[in-house]
């Protein structure tokens, strides 16, 4: 079904937006629909481009292998779909790798598909761009956050109402303020450990994260609040959390995305896997031996942000980048539609 634009247009489709983290490879290619897309294809594979980094400085052969080889997947798909639109990113790994450079190039020339590094500040526009049709609508602002792998973004929005009252209800006019930690799940593992996790450890972990955070936390401590201000989050950390807290079998993505969780809900989860030995959370469905290591890493810097914003609920997006680089894609289109040009192929 060709679904036209508001100004009687057909928009161009399908569209993709690739998210090349430190952790995560992570794909979505989606059809326009009024004011909004319909997913078609979704690809989310853990390939660990950044491990070593933090003490080589550089990426290694063989994560740059399995990151090649969950790139040539995400190349076929889009081929596959005849994908006319695309933004392809990679985030920290790549921004700070010593060979950062030359793994681009391999990209290129092996797969031909350009990614395109983004900074900081783009990453946090675009983590608020994907998930902040998720926010109370009546709240006056929201802290939202972005754990990732090699660095986790901060974000303070004004809350939509604040934007109605301003008659200007986009996201960038939102962010009032934020800041990109350059530390993640991958990078504080590496520094604490992430099997054997002790109380100490866990405590000094967030510790360590709460000072990085505390110039931020100061900086905004003037932000009007309200009684419904909330976190809302996004990234692998919180959508874990979510699963463990519902029992699931088996990830759910239907019953995860726009979950409230209270502060005593999240308190209870963080504990129960903070019990956990890595045995246990390599086994649980929701976590599994990939991201065993790496948990609660995850949930120390979610501890962190959680003692520097105290809010009584929190949110959980699975929804982020990917979500809203086609946004903003497609809406360009929708007031300006740019030429079709073939993706990888």
């Amino acid at each position: 079904m060709n679904v036209m634009s508001p100004q009687g247009r057909a928009p161009l489709g399908p569209y993709a937006a690739l998210d090349l983290g430190t952790n995560n490879c992570r794909l979505l290619i989606a059809r326009p629909i009024y004011e909004g897309f319909r997913v078609i294809e979704a690809f989310s594979r853990i390939v660990r481009l950044g491990e070593g980094l933090s003490q080589s400085g550089r990426l290694s052969e063989a994560a740059i292998a399995r990151t090649i080889a969950a790139l040539t997947v995400c190349r076929d798909k889009m081929r596959a779909h005849g994908v006319a639109r695309a933004r392809l990113i990679a985030t920290e790994a790549c921004r700070s790798a010593e060979n950062g450079a030359e793994f681009l190039e391999e990209v290129h020339d092996r797969l031909g598909i350009q990614l395109e590094v983004v900074d900081r500040e783009t990453e946090a526009h675009l983590a608020a761009a994907g998930c902040e049709a998720l926010a109370d609508r009546d709240a006056r602002s929201i802290v939202l956050f972005d754990i990732g792998g090699g660095s986790s973004e901060i974000v303070w929005l004004s809350g939509p109402g604040e934007g109605r009252r301003r008659a200007d209800s986009s996201t960038a006019q939102r962010i009032q303020a934020w800041e990109s930690l350059r530390l993640g799940v991958v990078t504080l593992a590496e520094k604490f450990g992430g099997q054997d996790v002790s109380d100490e450890t866990f405590l000094a972990m967030t510790k360590f994260v709460a000072d990085q955070l505390a110039p931020f936390a100061a900086s905004v401590a003037d932000q009007a609040r309200c009684a419904r201000f909330h976190l809302l989050g996004t990234s692998g950390t919180v959508t874990t959390i979510a699963g463990v807290h519902l029992n699931l079998l088996r990830y759910d993505r239907r019953q995860i995305d726009g979950l409230w969780l209270t502060s005593g809900e999240v308190d209870g989860t963080i504990a129960r896997l903070r019990s956990m030995s890595y045995a246990q959370r390599a086994a649980n469905p929701c976590i599994g031996r990939e991201r065993a290591d790496l948990v609660l890493a995850g949930c120390a810097i979610f501890q962190a942000i959680r003692e520097s914003f105290p809010a009584n609920r929190v949110r959980i997006a699975d929804r982020g980048l990917r979500e809203g680089m086609l946004t903003q894609l497609m809406n360009a289109d929708r007031a300006s539609p740019a030429p079709v040009e073939q993706v990888a192929g």
